[in-house]
């Protein structure tokens, strides 16, 4: 489901910045205000491949046209849980955010900002505050969107990559979370589906982690929507409240063990 979506998405980003340092590389924001920009596009991110249905968060976004783009999404790729849940879709969409985030210009004080990736931030902080249930309407959810845009203008990190990493991460993690239930995703092959021979999809258990349809699944979380998928989403939440605990807590100069 949406909200659980986009508390996936950004605790993975949270996780991925805590963890990256340990692999000697430098592709990340170090700053406390480049992770929490991440951690809200990258929420913002993982609601995009819903953008193939008709009456997910996105279909909501904008009167009329935001069921146009739902539906011609839809329709390009298939139909919901079908091309736009793939690994080439991924792709795709993560050399869109590259190319957006070439997009700079040089404003007087502030030197040169990024400003493909803070409009798209609009629009993707947009979708995860409404996902979350964080406001009660879309016209706050956008408002929200156009502050966290100036702030990644002002506070975003130099190293350019954030950007990408963050909406590559998103729309991954969203195709992992179906992944987990019964429906599952289309194969890492797609466009070309390959089916299992008669004897695995007859067989108990087997059948349901390949489908007859080619589709893959690891349905620990059952049908989308399950209290399983409820109690996973709690988790990452509250994974998440203590991230933030500890960036802010970082940005603050401020030692959690001597408050302890």
């Amino acid at each position: 489901m949406g909200v659980n979506h986009a508390t996936s998405g950004a605790a993975v980003w949270f996780a991925a910045t805590a963890a990256l340092p340990s692999f000697g590389t430098h592709a990340y924001p170090l700053s406390p205000a480049g992770v929490l920009s991440g951690a809200v596009v990258c929420a913002g991110a993982a609601l995009l491949p819903d953008a193939d249905h008709h009456s997910g968060t996105i279909a909501h976004s904008v009167p009329v046209i935001g069921k146009l783009v739902t539906s011609g999404i839809a329709d390009t790729s298939g139909g919901h849980r079908h091309g736009f849940h793939t690994i080439l879709a991924g792709a795709i969409v993560t050399l869109l955010a590259v190319l957006i985030g070439r997009f700079t210009a040089d404003v007087p004080t502030l030197g040169v900002v990024p400003i493909g990736p803070a409009i798209a931030t609009i629009a993707l902080i947009c979708f995860a505050v409404k996902a979350r249930e964080l406001v009660p309407s879309w016209a706050a959810a956008w408002f929200i969107g156009l502050l966290a845009a100036a702030a990644v203008v002002v506070y975003a990190p130099d190293n350019p990559t954030w950007f990408p990493i963050a909406v590559g991460l998103g729309f991954l993690t969203h195709i992992a979370g179906d992944l987990l239930t019964k429906e599952g995703v289309p194969s890492p092959t797609w466009p070309i589906q390959i089916r299992p021979p008669r004897s695995w999809a007859r067989t108990p258990g087997l059948r349901a982690i390949w489908k007859r349809n080619g589709y893959i699944a690891v349905p620990v979380l059952g049908h989308a929507g399950s209290w399983r998928e409820a109690l996973l989403g709690s988790l990452l939440g509250l994974y998440c409240i203590y991230a933030i605990v500890i960036v802010v807590a970082r940005a603050a100069h401020v030692s959690l063990t001597a408050l302890g």
